[in-house]
């Protein structure tokens, strides 16, 4: 396999709904709208988020993003009207959660402090 991106794909009842609040996450609007089930952030070269109203497209999910400062981002979003759950100190990175208007689970999470384990 010769992989070019990842995207997490998301369902959304809502899709403007969806948008906005994810515009407000994310700090920018969509790059794309590939249909009109369907909006795409491109998030680094490697891979972004989809948010659809087509569950032939999207299902419920789980987003982990990876952060610099879990802090800095909870005073960003609080002030935007998004409330993360309380800090979980993990193994390897401190984590905040919250869930979308559609009850997808998103993961703020800093960098890993170490390593992980190998497979």
């Amino acid at each position: 396999m010769n992989l070019r991106k990842i995207y997490t794909a998301l369902l959304t009842a809502d899709l403007a709904a969806a948008e906005g609040w994810y515009t407000k996450l994310l700090g920018r609007g969509p790059d794309y709208r590939p249909m009109d089930t369907l909006v795409q952030w491109e998030l680094s070269d490697q891979g972004g988020v989809m948010l659809s109203t087509s569950n032939e497209i999207a299902d419920r999910g789980v987003i982990f993003l990876y952060v610099d400062d879990v802090a800095a981002e909870r005073r960003r979003l609080q002030g935007l009207g998004i409330a993360l759950g309380d800090d979980i100190e993990g193994d390897y990175s401190t984590l905040a959660q919250v869930r979308d208007p559609d009850g997808n689970l998103l993961t703020l999470a800093t960098p890993p402090s170490r390593p992980f384990p190998p497979a």
